[in-house]
């Protein structure tokens, strides 16, 4: 047989490689499908990840299980307990110490001499307003105003309102006329003052005549005690106390007053220089003519 004719191959050899190859393909294609999965398997995979790292995410330790809530800034409070803290000592106004009246005058002599050294004077209306405004944080108002009550209601003060005619500033400058309303109110509490001053005097000496009269009648009297406290209607244990009083009153020289020795000076045989203050006396007049003088 020659090399160009065709080979003839055996019809059982084709027919076993055939079946061979039927068997090779479907291995191959499950061999590639086990080899590359499809998308579906592939998404399947990644959730099943993410939830398995979850888990120990949740497992690990020092986690309680709860999600973290996120971080609130802490807000300060003041020691009230509401609101936020109070703005730096150095942007709040300082309040000012309080001081007594006494210690309030000294200081106010300080700033303005010119007003509050020596005499008092009229002040001038609102003068608290002018204080605050010139010397902020140094006086408190209730300071103020409790010096102010004593320095105005003192008699020296009244009476230079009730003589006077203008008011004056912290520097000591007139600042307004003084009503005549207002110097007459100032006449009356003098007057009213006086009054209850010479009252209290009147009783006061009264008094005193009477615990002298009372040791008088004591001392000379033949009474039992019991029954001398009784007439004078006196408590029994009072009487050795005012008796003690008028003993020391006694001791004590007496001042006269203008009344009283105006007074003396009308009695009979009172001394030559017992007259009233004031009147003075004249020179000794020439004895009339016929007098026994002879005549010139």
């Amino acid at each position: 047989m020659s090399s160009n004719e065709p080979e003839h191959s055996d019809p059982i050899a084709t027919t076993d490689t055939l079946r061979q190859q039927d068997v090779a393909q479907p291995a191959a294609s499950t061999a590639s499908a086990s080899a590359v999965p499809d998308a579906s398997d592939a998404s399947g995979v990644s959730e099943a990840a993410e939830a398995a790292d979850a888990r120990e995410a949740v497992d690990a330790p020092g986690d309680s299980g709860a999600p973290e809530e996120p971080e609130i800034p802490e807000v300060q409070e003041t020691a009230q307990g509401a609101g936020p803290a109070a703005a730096p000592a150095a942007q709040t106004p300082v309040n000012p110490a309080p001081l007594d009246p006494a210690a309030c005058a000294q200081r106010l002599k300080q700033l303005w001499p010119a007003l509050f050294t020596g005499a008092p004077k009229p002040l001038k209306l609102r003068i608290q307003v002018d204080i605050q405004q010139r010397a902020p944080g140094v006086f408190t108002k209730q300071a103020l105003s409790a010096f102010f009550r004593r320095y105005t209601g003192s008699t020296s003060y009244l009476l230079a309102v009730a003589k006077g005619q203008q008011r004056f500033d912290l520097d000591g400058q007139p600042s307004g006329e003084l009503s005549a309303e207002h110097r007459q109110v100032a006449r009356d509490e003098l007057a009213r003052r006086r009054e209850r001053h010479e009252t209290r005097r009147a009783l006061e000496e009264q008094e005193r005549r009477n615990r002298a009269g009372l040791l008088r009648d004591y001392e000379r009297t033949t009474l039992t005690r019991a029954n001398f406290c009784v007439l004078k209607g006196v408590a029994e244990a009072d009487l050795d106390g005012l008796l003690a009083l008028a003993r020391e009153e006694a001791a004590q020289p007496r001042t006269h007053g203008p009344h009283q020795t105006a007074r003396a000076a009308e009695r009979p045989g009172a001394p030559e220089n017992a007259h009233p203050p004031g009147r003075r006396r004249g020179p000794a007049r020439a004895p009339a003519p016929g007098n026994g003088e002879p005549r010139r």
